[in-house]
């Protein structure tokens, strides 16, 4: 027994030692080279030429000058953090990189491939995906789906190709769940949106190996805007897994992107993210799920880095017996002001919804917790719980909770929990008496309060996550 317990020990130590390199694995740059880029700014002229370089239809340039008039007239918001750093004369909202879609790595610019080697994305095609997609500054440069998935009729491309081949379907889904009206980076998005991916499974079809899309954001100064669209039909099902990294700048960079997720009835839906931004990076991001009836969505969530983030992934339960699962955790070290949660709107009778929400912070770092859950008339019967979980490692650091909950109708079973502590000394101080280090064992009960997150990502992710959150216990993450 104490020879098993004396193995546990050194595999940890492993284990962490083995990160000590890993921060590499993000923070790598390469020189800034692109075979296009617009003027730093947002004017129409910028608009105008994006849509002329992508040969977009009339009725997409149209969209993003209506987005832009939008912009140009909404506020920012005053209610989250402080953005008023970010400045948009200053970010270059389109940089097209030095290659064309490939569909084939080895066809891939070496140092564009080398980029995504070194995050690991083929090793992962190979293993345990069915589809990949990689996008390397505004344009997506690899794009892959299993023969297989392609004979059952599932579609898994680039956003510009399927506006192409698939131009109704996207008019008809383009920000319609995500309007421009809807606040101003919507706007913004809508207006300069570029790359990005479109998933559509057909009805009754199990994807049953996840799909991914890895987003790298590699130039000084840019803003990345894909738009990703998920349409899974009645009965069908599929996991989907959005990675996103970029290396640290003495400059503000952006991140818009939209994504628009319509899962259909008795269908499932899992929306995975292991956001990694660097901490000059402002994450302004919009996500939106409409579900019909007995139908699924799965949120499962790991916010790391950024300089400051705005997501609230929202789902709309619009069919009766329909269902929201959000599993997230945020990490806000040194500089950090993550702001994240989620929102429900229950639109249909028996919708139910659980929310479990985890946040760590350390070092002056800043987690807020900013959610709500909508019972609408309609939603006789409905069920919702919310639960969120703040633990902050020492006492420069900040948790807040602001839950919103509306209901109107008497017929709903509501819950709301929340809790806010500090990590137990007696914990550490009982881990270092079976011969932890502080900073092991500190891991150790981090690690533990976030494993309903680990638990619900693919290993080779879960293995990820845990890696981010070592690198943030150790500051290494920039």
């Amino acid at each position: 027994m104490a020879n098993a317990a004396e193995q546990k020990r050194k595999d940890e130590r492993r284990t962490i030692e083995a990160f000590s390199d890993f921060s590499n694995i993000y923070n790598f740059k390469k020189d800034f080279t692109y075979s296009y880029k617009t003027q730093a700014g947002l004017t129409e002229d910028i608009v105008r030429t994006i849509s002329a370089e992508k040969k977009e239809p009339k009725w997409m340039l149209d969209f993003r000058l209506k987005s832009l008039d939008i912009f140009h007239h909404l506020e920012y918001p005053v209610w989250g953090p402080d953005i008023s750093e970010l400045h948009m004369d200053d970010i270059v909202t389109y940089v097209r990189p030095n290659t064309q879609m490939k569909a084939s790595w080895d066809d891939v610019p070496d140092d564009i491939k080398d980029t995504f080697d070194r995050l690991g994305i083929p090793e992962a095609e190979k293993t345990s995906l069915a589809g990949v997609g990689a996008q390397y500054d505004s344009e997506v440069v690899y794009h892959s789906i299993q023969e297989e998935l392609v004979q059952q009729g599932v579609i898994y491309t680039d956003f510009e190709t399927a506006l192409r081949e698939y131009g109704d379907i996207i008019q008809a889904h383009f920000m319609k769940l995500v309007p421009p009206t809807d606040h101003k980076f919507a706007a913004l998005h809508g207006a300069v949106w570029s790359g990005g991916s479109y998933v559509y499974v057909p009805a009754g079809v199990d994807v049953s190996i996840p799909l991914q899309s890895y987003f790298r954001l590699n130039a000084p100064g840019a803003g990345q805007f894909e738009h990703t669209l998920i349409i899974v039909e009645n009965g069908a099902k599929v996991h989907f897994i959005e990675g996103c990294s970029a290396p640290k700048y003495n400059v503000a960079n952006l991140h818009a992107g939209c994504v628009e997720l319509f899962v259909g009835d008795d269908a499932t839906l899992t929306y995975s993210t292991i956001e990694n931004w660097s901490k000059n990076m402002y994450n302004l991001n919009t996500k939106r799920a409409i579900v019909g009836r007995n139908g699924t969505i799965n949120w499962v969530t790991g916010s790391f880095g950024s300089h400051t983030s705005c997501l609230y992934p929202m789902s709309i339960l619009q069919g009766e017996g329909a269902h929201c699962e959000f599993t997230g955790v945020t990490f806000a070290g040194k500089g950090q002001y993550l702001d994240t949660g989620s929102k429900v709107v229950h639109n249909a009778p028996k919708t139910t919804s659980n929310i479990n929400s985890k946040s760590i912070s350390k070092d002056g770092g800043v987690c807020i917790y900013r959610g709500s859950v909508v019972i609408n008339p309609r939603a006789e019967g409905a069920k919702a719980n919310v639960s969120c979980e703040s633990l902050m490692l020492d006492e420069e650091s900040q948790s807040d909770t602001i839950p919103a909950i509306v209901v109107k109708n008497d017929n709903v079973d509501l819950g709301h929990e929340a809790s806010i502590g500090r990590i137990s000394d007696e914990a550490v101080f009982y881990l270092m008496s079976r011969g932890l280090s502080e900073d092991e064992a500190r891991a150790m009960l981090v690690k533990g309060f976030v494993e309903p997150v680990s638990k619900a990502l693919p290993l080779e992710y879960a293995v990820e996550m845990n890696n981010l959150i070592n690198l943030e216990l150790k500051g290494s993450l920039t």
